[in-house]
């Protein structure tokens, strides 16, 4: 686990943004098309704020979700209007959005044309202070399918009580990914982080990525 340290939220904020236009600038100049997966929530926000002005050819980026809550796009607890409205604006309006909520399509065929982009160039994972990320929730009924070695690339699964369901990104997907980062915050974040780092998956399903992942922490 690489863990990288920030003296405030701003400055991560700031470096993030740019190590992913780095990487997404490095992986346009031998393909002719990447993909960048980013997780939903509050935390990344600023992250996105900053990464929508990169001067990189955003024509050729395909964003999508890490996971999605079945909920309308324009609903407060929406992933995609996040998305939307931080990300998807300024330079990187010219993206192209992969929308993991079925639309006119059946789950199969969103499988299939999610798998058609793998491996995923850059993927960036929040944390929980349950130990999930993205939407692999530890002590959920799908996890143990979805960390199989070959899960499909995207399943729906239920969350904690209470909470909606979700679409999301499974175990083959999140460890296949070329490049990780992972965004998280606050004391309670890094004592949980340190506590994932002895768990396995089937417990602390973020424990997938530690190992080869990018740690980002700030107070």
């Amino acid at each position: 686990m690489n863990l990288i340290t920030y003296p405030d939220r701003d400055l991560l904020f700031v470096d993030l943004a740019s190590k992913l236009a780095g990487e997404l600038e490095a992986a346009l100049l031998h393909e002719d098309r990447v993909s960048l997966a980013v997780p939903g929530g509050t935390t990344p926000g600023p992250v996105f704020d900053e990464l929508s002005a990169a001067d990189l050819d955003w024509s050729r980026v395909d964003v999508l979700l890490t996971d999605e809550r079945r909920v309308p796009p324009d609903h407060d607890r929406s992933n995609e209007r996040l998305v939307r409205e931080r990300l998807l604006t300024s330079r990187a309006a010219a993206a192209r959005f992969v929308r993991l909520v079925p639309d006119g399509e059946d789950l199969p065929a969103l499988q299939d044309k999610l798998a058609a982009r793998l491996p995923l160039n850059v993927l960036v994972l929040g944390m929980g202070v349950d130990m999930h990320t993205a939407s692999l929730f530890p002590g959920a009924p799908q996890l143990i399918e979805a960390l199989r070695r070959d899960a499909p690339p995207l399943m729906m699964v239920d969350a904690a009580e209470g909470l909606e369901p979700r679409l999301t990104l499974t175990a083959p997907v999140l460890r296949g990914a070329l490049s990780t980062h992972v965004l998280i915050t606050g004391d309670e974040k890094r004592n949980v982080l340190e506590t994932a780092r002895r768990h396995s998956p089937d417990d602390a399903p973020i424990s997938l990525v530690l190992g080869h992942a990018d740690i980002h922490w700030a107070p």
